[in-house]
């Protein structure tokens, strides 16, 4: 299954943040709650850790790009 990773909200005022380093490549192995990327919404430095466990598919945001709360940024093949 296909899990689609999405921006998170992590503050009331956050609407859209800066991808800032991705630590996985498509085609590489994630374990759940492994960082996966790392944001910067209004100063602050997030990392975003992944939903699931599995192999990354897609990466949809690249690099200094900003994107919008709830944007798929990701996607991942999960494992069961």
């Amino acid at each position: 299954m296909i899990i689609n990773v999405l921006l998170p909200q992590s503050g009331m005022g956050m609407q859209d943040a800066e991808i800032i380093s991705w630590f996985k490549s498509i085609g590489d192995e994630i374990s759940e709650g492994e960082i996966l990327v790392e944001v910067e919404a209004a100063k602050v430095t997030v990392e975003i850790p992944s939903p699931v466990s599995g192999k990354v598919v897609d990466i949809l945001a690249q690099e200094g790009e900003t994107v919008e709360v709830r944007e798929i940024i990701a996607k991942i093949q999960a494992t069961l």
